[in-house]
């Protein structure tokens, strides 16, 4: 079983999300010793953004250098991404919405052929045999009937854009309000801990 282990988060050992995602991993691979693990870093590593170049690119076309790294980086994320069973995602709300490095990430992996296709009824996800665990980290709240709710495009852009792709049941792991001051922020990650503990085997 191959696990991929995503974080986005700029904040390094300070990140809540990197602490959940981390401790997301640890509780899987203590219950199947012998799953195998590929960890990215999005912002050790970035992604470059998508180009028009890029996405005009012919399979045999002569190409520039540079071009042929961002092809060559971008057909390494999708087979990560192919190739694994469980996909572990460390997600912090930046400005109400991903961070720009997770949406890199994205954009590599929802491509037509690959991860989805158009049919007669519509786009069909051809990724729903994986199992995506999603750790959130919110400075606020942004719950339903909470004032800020209609802000939230993080949790809801990632259901929609997981879902496009056929993963339409994510399991979230959510740290909420961990700005609101050092209390909540200990209160909220403890809780969040906790839940990881409850998470099923891989």
């Amino acid at each position: 079983m191959k696990l991929l282990h995503i974080d986005s988060s700029v904040l390094g050992p300070h990140s809540v999300s990197r602490q959940l995602s981390a401790a997301i991993v640890d509780r899987l691979r203590q219950a199947a010793p012998g799953i195998e693990v590929t960890y990215r870093d999005l912002t050790s590593t970035p992604l470059a953004h998508l180009t028009g170049p890029y996405l005009a690119a012919a399979p045999d076309a002569a190409l520039e250098p540079a071009l042929q790294q961002d092809l060559a980086a971008g057909q390494a994320v999708m087979d990560e991404f192919l190739a694994a069973d469980i996909v572990v995602l460390g997600a912090p709300m930046y400005n109400f919405t991903i961070p720009s490095q997770l949406k890199a990430w994205i954009d590599r992996i929802v491509v037509a052929g690959k991860t989805f296709k158009y049919g007669a009824a519509g786009a069909e996800g051809l990724a729903g045999n994986k199992r995506v665990i999603i750790a959130i980290s919110r400075g606020g709240f942004y719950g339903a009937g909470t004032p800020a709710a209609v802000g939230e495009h993080l949790e809801t852009y990632l259901r929609w854009v997981f879902g496009f792709i056929g993963v339409t049941n994510l399991e979230l792991i959510s740290a909420d309000g961990v700005q609101v001051g050092p209390e909540h922020r200990e209160k909220a990650l403890a809780g969040a801990l906790h839940a990881v503990t409850n998470l099923r085997a891989a």
